[in-house]
C-alpha cells in the first residue's frame, strides 16, 4: 500500500489507535528503519508527527524507538557498539528519512555481514557538539539477531550464537550505554526453534553465574571529597533514590570501595545518575595489591547508565575508581563489583 498518501495515514493510524488502545499499557513502540515500495517504486511519505502524537495521546509512558524521537538505533545489525556511546546528541541530529535510507532493505547476507557504524563513531563528544543548535537525550538502542538474519530458515539451525556470543553482545550493549534488541524468529511452529532456547537459557546462566552476588554488599565505600550530603555511602544501593556527588566545580573524584573480605574480581559495573544526564568522560578503575599498591586494572571514556568492565581476574581486597574527567561534577548512583 505504500505511495498512498492520505488514504496508507488513514488506515495506519487506524491500525496504530486499536493497538495503542486495545492490549494495555505499552512500554515502547518500534518503528523500523526500512521503507518499503509499492508499485512502479512508489514510496510513501509517512506523517510521522501524526503517529507521534497519537502515541503521546494513548500511551504516554511509551518510547518511540528508531524511526522516532525517543531511542535512537545503534547504525548497525551486526551486535557492533561504541566505545564511547553518549546519550546526549544535538537536536537535528538526523531524520527518519535517513534513518530509513541507511537501513537494512532485505533479508540478504550482504548486510547481515557488514559491521560498520552507519551513524559514526563520534556522536557526542565535545568537539562533536560544537555548533549545536540544541542538545537532546537521545540514547542507543542496539538491534541484532540470534541467527544470521532476521527469519527462521531451516538450514541456519545449525548457525544460532552460543551462549559466549551472545555474553560478549549482552557485556558490550547493556554494559555500554546501549539497550539490547536480540531478535529471536518463530519457526514454521509458530515457536522458537529448540537450539535458540538452549542459547537462549545458557545466555541467562552465564549473566546470573557473572554477576548474582554484588561483592561490593557491606563493602566501606569512601571518597576523596564529595558535597556535603550525596556522600560515597549511597553507592552500595543499585537505585535512582540516592546518588554520590562531587561539589559544584569539582569535576574528577576517588571512590575507594574496601571489600569485606580479600576476593577474585572479574567485573567492575558503574552508573550514572542520569536524571541529572550523563557527564564523565574518562576514568580508570584500580585494585589494591597485597602489599598496598594500586595497580590499574581497567580504563575508559562514557559511563552513563551502566557500564560494565570486564577485567582479568584480580584477587583484591579493595578497589578504587577514579573519574579522572567530567563535563560538570560527576553523579554517581551506584558501584557494583562481582
Amino acid at each position: 500500500m505504500p505511495g498512498k498518501g492520505d488514504d496508507y495515514d488513514d488506515f495506519f493510524c487506524g491500525q496504530l489507535t486499536e493497538l495503542l488502545t486495545g492490549y494495555g499499557p505499552l512500554f515502547s513502540v518500534w518503528f523500523d528503519g526500512a521503507c518499503g515500495e509499492g508499485p512502479n517504486g512508489k514510496r510513501q511519505v509517512y506523517d510521522w508527527e501524526r503517529y507521534y502524537a497519537l502515541i503521546r495521546k494513548y500511551q504516554p509512558d511509551a518510547c518511540i524507538s528508531v524511526s522516532g524521537p525517543d531511542v535512537r538505533w545503534c547504525g548497525n545489525e551486526a551486535g557492533c557498539t561504541r566505545e564511547s556511546e553518549w546519550s546526549v546528541l544535538p537536536t537535528a541530529f538526523y531524520t527518519p528519512d535517513e534513518v530509513a535510507e541507511k537501513s537494512q532493505k532485505e533479508d540478504g547476507a550482504a548486510f547481515r555481514e557488514k559491521k560498520i557504524d552507519m551513524m559514526g563513531e563520534d556522536l557526542g563528544s565535545r568537539d562533536f557538539l560544537k555548533g549545536a543548535k540544541g542538545l537532546r537525550w537521545y540514547p542507543s538502542e542496539t538491534d541484532t539477531s540470534i541467527r544470521p538474519g532476521w527469519f527462521w530458515h531451516e538450514s541456519e539451525n545449525d548457525r544460532v550464537r552460543d551462549a559466549d556470543t551472545l555474553f560478549d553482545i549482552w557485556l558490550r550493549t547493556v554494559g555500554g550505554n546501549s539497550s539490547l534488541l536480540l531478535n529471536v524468529p518463530p519457526d514454521r511452529r509458530g515457536l522458537f526453534h529448540e537450539n535458540d532456547v538452549k542459547n537462549l537459557l545458557a545466555l541467562g546462566e552465564r549473566i546470573r553465574a557473572a554477576f548474582g552476588v554484588n561483592l561490593a554488599e557491606g563493602a566501606a565505600f569512601t571518597a576523596d571529597h564529595d558535597d556535603g550530603i550525596h556522600t560515597a555511602d549511597a553507592l552500595r544501593e543499585d537505585s535512582w533514590d540516592a546518588y554520590f556527588k562531587t561539589p559544584d566545580g569539582e569535576n574528577t573524584a576517588q571512590i575507594t570501595v574496601a571489600l569485606p573480605r580479600e576476593a577474585e574480581v572479574r567485573y567492575i559495573e558503574l552508573k550514572e545518575h542520569i536524571p541529572m544526564s550523563q557527564r564523565v568522560e574518562r576514568f580508570a578503575v584500580d585494585a589494591r595489591s597485597r602489599d598496598g599498591e594500586w595497580v590499574e586494572i581497567a580504563a575508559g571514556t562514557t559511563v552513563g547508565y551502566r557500564r560494565i568492565l570486564p577485567v582479568e581476574p584480580v584477587l583484591t581486597g579493595a578497589v578504587r575508581v577514579r573519574i579522572l574527567d567530567s563535563r560538570v561534577c560527576p553523579v554517581l548512583s551506584f558501584i557494583g563489583i562481582y
